[in-house]
């Protein structure tokens, strides 16, 4: 009976691994490409001028919070 051949069975292993990788990638890839396409194809509309009566929006104040040690 023939020896097996690891090395010959683990090089077939990473080169799916590796192509499975590659197409995850690119499906991410394409996903990415989609959603900056989809972003930048609908040119917003200029935003509306506040009402005359009403006021223009404050920030509120600003509180700092000391972090935990």
């Amino acid at each position: 009976m023939p020896k097996p051949n690891y090395a010959f069975e683990k090089r077939q292993r990473e080169l799916a691994k590796k192509k499975k990788q590659d197409e995850k990638d690119a499906r991410k890839r394409e996903a990415r490409e989609a959603a900056t396409a989809q972003e930048a194809a609908p040119a917003p509309a200029a935003p509306e001028p506040p009402a005359a009566d009403e006021p223009p929006a404050v920030p509120g104040p600003r509180i700092h919070r000391r972090q935990p040690s």
